[in-house]
């Protein structure tokens, strides 16, 4: 078995979009149902504005359910990010043991995986801590995830770190996907999403294109 690649430091640690693949598991109503580590509508905001993130930058994203018909279905702000994809349903709880979404990421020929799943201790942890050890860099976002109680989240993310799984938040995700302000298209399509999504940075964000806005208007 490949032994974990995972650099802790140096620009290659960083992630990169043209390396990266979004892996999104088991955002269903049963799932939040008994989300008690964070506020469920925060997952909701940071899940989909990681979605968002990913179609702004082409990073291919892999969708998926557990028993869809018992979880319920995709939650609906997440499943309009990708209105044409239908989630890879399965019966498997540790995703990486699905072939189907092994064969997916394969297919990609991307070695970042990126992770966001409900719950964390156990469908995040679990595909998280296993592509680590075929040799995956992959990357856990905490804030996307969330577990059955703050103990339960909290666990995970020291049993993951452990494992070689780097711990990392939405908004660090797009940032590092963006990296210069200076690559103008992808900013000014990640702009919308950051006002949407990124809570009081996102306020400021606006209030600041607002000004920007009154200035032009004055100069004109």
């Amino acid at each position: 078995m490949t032994q974990p690649t995972t650099l802790k430091n140096g620009l290659n640690a960083l992630l990169a979009p043209e390396e990266s693949v979004l892996i999104l598991i088991d955002h269903q109503p049963f799932q939040f149902a008994n989300l008690h580590s964070h506020e469920p509508t925060m997952i909701v905001n940071n899940v989909i504005g990681l979605a968002k993130a990913a179609n702004v930058f082409n990073v291919p994203t892999i969708l998926t359910t557990v028993v869809e018909d018992r979880g319920g279905k995709l939650i609906k702000g997440l499943q309009d990010v990708f209105p044409d994809q239908k989630p890879i349903d399965r019966t498997w709880i540790n995703t990486w043991e699905d072939a189907r979404v092994v064969d997916a990421v394969k297919k990609t020929g991307r070695k970042k995986i990126v992770m966001a799943a409900l719950w964390t201790e156990i469908c995040l942890a679990m595909p998280a801590i296993h592509a680590a050890g075929e040799g995956y860099d992959v990357y856990a976002v905490t804030d996307a995830s969330g577990g059955v109680s703050a103990e339960a989240h909290e666990m995970a993310v020291r049993r993951m770190v452990m494992a070689g799984v780097v711990p990392i938040n939405w908004l660090a995700v797009a940032s590092e996907w963006q990296r210069d302000w200076a690559r103008q298209d992808s900013s000014k399509a990640l702009g919308p999403i950051l006002v949407d999504h990124a809570g009081a940075t996102g306020t400021s964000f606006a209030w600041e294109l607002q000004l920007l806005g009154q200035k032009a208007g004055a100069g004109a």
